[in-house]
Parts: C-alpha cells; sequence; structure tokens
C-alpha cells in the first residue's frame, strides 16, 4: 500500500475551506450591510419623525386698514304718535263713524256714545240752579229790605247781619250749582269721541250696543289713532357701540315685505343709559313714511353708519384661540419660536377680528394654531406673512364685542 500523500490532503484541505471561508465572508458582509442599513433608515425615521414634530404653519401680519363697516341690528317701527282712545263717560256705544285704516283729521267724529245717566243728571243740574238762583234772589231782595228798615231802628242789627250773609251764601250755592252743572256739561260732551290729531285709525276695539266702562283702567281702548307720516324706529345697541352712533348717524331700514328695497333714517336720540338685563342702550331713529310703505309695530333690519375704528389691529378670527386662560392669539419670534399672547376683541366682524389689547403691528400671528399649541414651541413658518384686508362686512347681531 502506497503510503499517503500529504501535499494532495493539504491540497484537497484548502480547496474545502476556501468556499467556507467566501460563505463567512459573505455572511459578515450581508450582516454588516443589514446593520448599516439599518442604523441609516433609523437615523432617517427618526429625522423624518422629529421633522414631522415640528407643525407647519402659516402667519399672516395684523391690518392696519381702518375697518369700514356698519353695526347691522334688529329694531322695531313705530308710530310717531300714537294715542288709544278711551272713553271719559259710561254709556252704551251708539255709532261709530271710522274703521281701522280710515285717515282721520284732528276733531273728526270718530264714535258717539249713549249716556242716559249723565242726561238725567243734567237735567237735575240745570233744575238744581234754577232752584239756587230763585233762592239767591230772594235772599237779595230780602236782605236788601232789612238794610233799609236798619235806619229806622225798627230792626235789629243782628237780623240785617243775618239777612245778609243768607243772602251771600245763597249766591254761593248758586255758583256751586253752576260749577256742577258746567262739569256735566263738560262730560256730556265726552259723548262724542274725536281725533286728537291727524293721522290713521289702527285699531278699533268696539261695536254699537257695546256696555263702555270709563278710564284706561276699567275699560278697554276703543280707537288707536296713530300718525304714521314719520315713525319712531327703536334699536337696541350694544354697550361697546355707543360712543361711534352719535345723535345724527345715518341708518339703512330694511323691512321683510319689502325686499331689496331700503330706507334712510337719522338717529335722534339715545337713551343715555345702558339696561342693565341687556347690556344695550336704547337709541330712537326717525324715517320718512310718507309713501305708507312702512308698518308701524312691524320689524326691520338696521343697519348704523358706525364710526370706523381708526389705526385698528385686525387678524382673521380663525387665529384665536379659546382656552382656560382666556382669549389668546398664537406668534411667531424670528427664531420661529411660538409666543402665546393674551388679547381683547374690540370688535367681531365675522371673519375678521379687531384687537383691543396685547397684540403689536410687528407681530407675525398664526393664521390656524393647532391644538395644544404653547409658548416656546418650534415651527415651521410655509408662507410669509401678508396683512389683513380691512373688514366690509356688517356686524352680524350676538357677535363679540
Amino acid at each position: 500500500m502506497p503510503p499517503p500523500d500529504h501535499n494532495q490532503e493539504r491540497l484537497t484541505v484548502r480547496r474545502l475551506r476556501l468556499p467556507g471561508v467566501i460563505f463567512l465572508v459573505l455572511v459578515i458582509g450581508i450582516v454588516i450591510y443589514g446593520a448599516i442599513a439599518r442604523s441609516t433608515q433609523n437615523s432617517r425615521l427618526r429625522e423624518l419623525t422629529e421633522a414631522q414634530a415640528v407643525p407647519n404653519v402659516a402667519v399672516v401680519a395684523p391690518g392696519r386698514a381702518e375697518n369700514q363697516t356698519g353695526i347691522e341690528l334688529p329694531g322695531r317701527l313705530e308710530a310717531f304718535i300714537q294715542a288709544p282712545i278711551y272713553a271719559r263717560v259710561p254709556g252704551y256705544l251708539k255709532s261709530w263713524k271710522h274703521d281701522i285704516g280710515s285717515k282721520v283729521k284732528a276733531g273728526d267724529l270718530l264714535a258717539e256714545i249713549d249716556t242716559p245717566d249723565i242726561d238725567q243728571q243734567l237735567m237735575q243740574a240745570r233744575a238744581a240752579l234754577s232752584a239756587a238762583q230763585a233762592t239767591a234772589r230772594l235772599s237779595e231782595v230780602t236782605a236788601k229790605r232789612w238794610q233799609s228798615l236798619a235806619d229806622t231802628d225798627a230792626v235789629s242789627k243782628q237780623d240785617v247781619d243775618q239777612r245778609k250773609f243768607t243772602s251771600d251764601a245763597d249766591v254761593a250755592q248758586v255758583k256751586a250749582a253752576q260749577a256742577n252743572l258746567d262739569r256735566l256739561a263738560a262730560e256730556e260732551g265726552f259723548k262724542r269721541l274725536v281725533a286728537p290729531f291727524d293721522g290713521v285709525v289702527t285699531a278699533r276695539d268696539t261695536d254699537i250696543g257695546q256696555l263702555i266702562n270709563v278710564g284706561s283702567t276699567g275699560g278697554v281702548e276703543l280707537f288707536v289713532v296713530s300718525e304714521t307720516q314719520k315713525l319712531r324706529v327703536y334699536v337696541n345697541v350694544p354697550q361697546s357701540y355707543v360712543p361711534r352712533v352719535p345723535a345724527g348717524t345715518k341708518a339703512t331700514i330694511r323691512v321683510p315685505e319689502h325686499p331689496g328695497k331700503t330706507y334712510v333714517g337719522t338717529v335722534e336720540a339715545s337713551a343715555q343709559s345702558v339696561t342693565p338685563s341687556s347690556g344695550t342702550t336704547l337709541m330712537q331713529i326717525i324715517v320718512d313714511n310718507k309713501a305708507g310703505e312702512l308698518l308701524p309695530g312691524g320689524y326691520a333690519s338696521i343697519r348704523l353708519d358706525a364710526a370706523p375704528v381708526a389705526n385698528s389691529l385686525s387678524v382673521p378670527s380663525s387665529a384665536l384661540i379659546f382656552d382656560s386662560k382666556g382669549l389668546s392669539i398664537a406668534v411667531v419670534d424670528g427664531d420661529n419660536h411660538v409666543q402665546v399672547k393674551p388679547v381683547t376683541l374690540n370688535r367681531d366682524l365675522g371673519a375678521i377680528v379687531e384687537i383691543a389689547t396685547g397684540l403689536a403691528a410687528s407681530d407675525q400671528v398664526i393664521e390656524n394654531p393647532p391644538d395644544g399649541i404653547a409658548s416656546g414651541d418650534v415651527v415651521h413658518v410655509i408662507s410669509k406673512p401678508a396683512p389683513v384686508a380691512a373688514a366690509t362686512a356688517p356686524i352680524a347681531q350676538g357677535t363679540r364685542g
């Protein structure tokens, strides 16, 4: 048996070892590549996560233009003069002459009341006056006769004075009877209900044969006469707007029964006080109504040309933050850090709000601040600040102010 060839064995071992080494190198390379890839991926994921953690925000610069806007509020129309007509004497309605919608002149007869009780009292008063006059004449004649006898000492001075005083008392009774007759005659004149001024009959709450009671406490109003050539418009202005609505302010009036048509009025007076329950001041506007298109008692939409606020700062209403600390706005400084500033509102104009305090003209205001934003947070500004345009829309009723 030939001896083993050691060189051949070594060669065979080397040939077998080489693939293993190559495989091992490949495995190590794959492991190293995977580790590097995972590390790179984790680094990129970390950078992406950190980048996504910084919110993107758009900023705007506060507007400085005067907000040319009015105040739009509901109001009610009232007659310039309105008089409810009550009866001054009791009785039964005899007749009425004018129904609702009738135009009347001052002194026109509206209705007539049948007053049998007052008629009887008037007849009795006339009779009482006649009796008092007769008694007074007799007392006067008697007093004169006794006075003529006083110089003859036929009668005592006491009797003469007594006759004189009786005559004076009877004259006073005549005056009292005359006054009572005049009072009843004046009451009888109230049987005729007349229009107190030129106007329109806007209510009739009586009819022929109805029992009439006296006054506004025991009876109802029989007619209402209204002067509608001019109307008063009453509007409740929020307290914060009162200084901007002085007397002479122009008002535009709209009513639902005439859509698309406007009427012009002028603020004439203010109540000069605030109603605690509503926080508003009552103001009166006078509007011409010669055409008769506006109806007393109706609803109206009033736009007051309020004086603008000079150099007011305006921002979008979306920039406001409401939380437990109150009202605030988030601004961005030069290092893209957030600063949350408490502010107070001046006027709410819908899409735009006016800021009273807490905001500077140089601030970069975040237009839509994300939830939970706080001072010191870092943000990424994606748009350059642009000034907010002046507001032109009217203020709706019930907005903040």
